[in-house]
C-alpha cells in the first residue's frame, strides 16, 4: 500500500519549457561512422517540426490536471509564458509558485526522434537558470501547505535548494533527477536521493545513478522509500527494500506516436494514485495507461483524456478490479468530463 493520505497539495517542482520537436525518417545509428565517432559532426533533414508546450515539471502537473488533481507547479519561465500558463490554469494547475523572467526566454527543448524511436536532444535553460532563485517555503505560506514535492530536473541549483528546503520543512519529497543526472556530480545525486520517498529513473538513469553515486542498487534502495525504474515496452519495476519487487506491464497501444513525456504523464499517474490512496501496483497501472496514451499523441502534452474511455482501458489492460477501485476518484474529481484537448502552439 502507499503511505497513510496525508492532507496538503502535491507540488512539482521542475522545468518549464517550449518543445521543438522533428522527425527523421531514417536510423540515427547509420549516420554513425565508427571510425569517426571523435569528429561527430551531423546534419539531418528533417521531415516536420511540431512546437509543443513541454518542460518535466508542467508536463508532469498537467497530467496531474487533467485527472481532475489540483496540483501546485513551481519552476521559472521567460516573459514569453503568457500563453502557457493561461494553458496550465486551463487544465487544472495552480501556477502561482512560477517565477517570470523579464528580459528571458522559457526554456527550449530541441529534439529529433528517427523512425526506430532513437532521439538526439538538446535543452536551453533560459529563464530556468533563475529556479533557484524561488523559496518554497514563501510559496507554500502563499498557497497552503504540501503533502508531497516532487522534485524534477530543473537547474541544478533549483534542484539542490528545493531538497534542501523538503529536509528543513520534513516534506516528503520525490526524487526525480533525469535529463539532469549527466550535469551533476556523485555528491550532488547522493544529496538529492537520500531519504527520499519515492525515486524514479527510466533503465538507462538508473545505471546512470549507480554510476554516479559509486553505490549498489541495494545501497541507493536503502536510502529511499520506493525506486520506480520506467523500462519502455516493458512497463515499470517497483522496488521496496525488504519487499519483493513488482513489475507492472503497459497496456497495449493504440499507435505510437511520439515517446517524448511518457514518462512525465507515468509521474502523474502514480501521484494521482498516493493521493487517492491506491496500493502502489494500481497507480503504477494509472500511470502506465496515462504514459500510453502519452505515447499516442506527439507532444507532451497533447493527449485527450476521457474518464470513461479510460476507465475502460484499465479494465482491458488489468481487469474490472483496478478500473473499479479507480472509478470513483476519477469520477470524483472530473464529473465524466473530458480534458481540455491539447493543440500545438505552432508548426
Amino acid at each position: 500500500m502507499t503511505e497513510p493520505a496525508t492532507p496538503g497539495q502535491i507540488v512539482i517542482s521542475g522545468s518549464i519549457a517550449t518543445d521543438h520537436l522533428m522527425t527523421f525518417p531514417g536510423l540515427i545509428s547509420d549516420q554513425l561512422l565508427p571510425d569517426q565517432l571523435t569528429k561527430v559532426s551531423l546534419s539531418f533533414l528533417v521531415d516536420g517540426l511540431k512546437i509543443r508546450r513541454g518542460g518535466v515539471g508542467a508536463n508532469i502537473a498537467l497530467g496531474l490536471g487533467r485527472l481532475g488533481l489540483r496540483p501546485l507547479l513551481v519552476g521559472a519561465a521567460g516573459a514569453d509564458h503568457g500563453e502557457y500558463d493561461d494553458w496550465l490554469r486551463a487544465n487544472g494547475v495552480d501556477t502561482r509558485g512560477v517565477l517570470t523572467v523579464p528580459g528571458q526566454y522559457t526554456a527550449r527543448f530541441l529534439c529529433t526522434t528517427d523512425r526506430a524511436q532513437n532521439q538526439i536532444a538538446s535543452f536551453h535553460p533560459g529563464a530556468m537558470s533563475r529556479a533557484a532563485d524561488i523559496s518554497l517555503p514563501e510559496v507554500l505560506g502563499r498557497t497552503g501547505p504540501a503533502r508531497l514535492v516532487l522534485i524534477g530536473a530543473d537547474d541544478p541549483a533549483a534542484m539542490l535548494r528545493r531538497t534542501a528546503e523538503c529536509r528543513v520543512a520534513g516534506l516528503p519529497f520525490a526524487a526525480d533527477p533525469s535529463q539532469q543526472l549527466a550535469r551533476l556530480t556523485g555528491d550532488q545525486v547522493r544529496t538529492l536521493v537520500d531519504g527520499a520517498r519515492w525515486l524514479f529513473s527510466n533503465a538507462y538513469e538508473r545505471s546512470l545513478l549507480l554510476e554516479r553515486t559509486g553505490l549498489t542498487g541495494a545501497e541507493l534502495l536503502a536510502r529511499v522509500g520506493t525506486w520506480f525504474t520506467t523500462l519502455g515496452a516493458d512497463g515499470v519495476l517497483i522496488e521496496r527494500q525488504g519487499e519483493p519487487p513488482i513489475e507492472v506491464r503497459p497496456p497495449r497501444e493504440l499507435r505510437r506516436a511520439d515517446p517524448t513525456g511518457v514518462g512525465d504523464a507515468f509521474r502523474a499517474g502514480v501521484l494521482a494514485g498516493e493521493v487517492w490512496g491506491l496500493p502502489l501496483p494500481v497507480a503504477a497501472r494509472v500511470g502506465c495507461l496515462l504514459a500510453t496514451l502519452a505515447l499516442e499523441s506527439v507532444g507532451t502534452q497533447e493527449y485527450v483524456y476521457r474518464p470513461e474511455d479510460f476507465l475502460r482501458r484499465l479494465a482491458e489492460a488489468y481487469g474490472g478490479e483496478t478500473a473499479e477501485l479507480v472509478r470513483p476518484h476519477v469520477a470524483a474529481k472530473t464529473g465524466g468530463r473530458s480534458s481540455v484537448v491539447g493543440d500545438s502552439m505552432a508548426g
